[in-house]
């Protein structure tokens, strides 16, 4: 495994993704255990595996894991189910306890898609905790290269057609490579304020700069 891995793969113990991550975990779980039980949470873009890695485990909390595609669970306090964040139109108002999403609201193309899922999130959820990467930080967090998202949108496609960086291995099909491209579009700390206006904005600091951004209103 290459040090970029070993920096960035957060499902390895002792990287500083996973360090992150489990520090913004010990953040939620100090907000989620405010409430009473049971919970239900909905999970956007998530998987059993991520629970799983931070040792979440109580059977009084429901988690339902919204993606593009059904994945398999194993554990009865899972269910996934097939959807689309930006029209959770299949749920009435207020239906979870919680709506969490963990790096989702990034990969929607386009601003508009970006405000569905966040008035989406509004509606269904009693709480919500939403976390994204600062367009501002200046490692790209997905190809995890220096100012990748200040490139012009041509190179940025020419390095997608032609190397591995970070997470986006390359893609030899120019037209997928576009697409991979064009589904990031990193947030500015106005841009969170101004998705998720009722919330509080906790933030994540690495070297003294903003990494990521959490959007997180709990009602307790």
């Amino acid at each position: 495994m290459s040090i970029i891995e070993n920096i960035t793969n957060p499902s390895r113990k002792g990287s500083v993704s996973h360090n992150f991550r489990s520090k913004r975990f010990e953040f939620f779980k100090y907000l989620l255990n405010k409430l009473p039980r049971p919970v239900k949470i909905l999970d956007i873009g998530g998987t059993q595996s991520f629970w799983e890695s931070m040792n979440f485990n109580e059977p009084d909390i429901e988690i339902t894991l919204l993606n593009l595609e059904v994945q398999e669970t194993t554990s009865p306090n899972f269910k996934s189910v097939k959807g689309d964040a930006t029209n959770l139109s299949m749920y009435s108002d207020k239906s979870f306890d919680v709506v969490f999403s963990n790096s989702v609201i990034e990969h929607l193309f386009t601003k508009e898609k970006q405000v569905l899922m966040a008035k989406e999130v509004e509606r269904v959820g009693k709480n919500y905790f939403i976390q994204t990467p600062n367009y501002w930080f200046p490692i790209e967090p997905h190809w995890v290269f220096p100012f990748f998202q200040y490139l012009p949108f041509s190179f940025k496609v020419y390095l997608t057609n032609n190397f591995n960086l970070g997470h986006i291995k390359k893609i030899k099909n120019k037209e997928k490579a576009i697409q991979q491209v064009k589904e990031i579009r990193l947030l500015t700390l106005r841009e969170m304020q101004n998705l998720f206006p009722n919330a509080k904005i906790y933030l994540e600091k690495f070297l003294g700069l903003n990494k990521s951004f959490i959007a997180y209103k709990f009602e307790i």
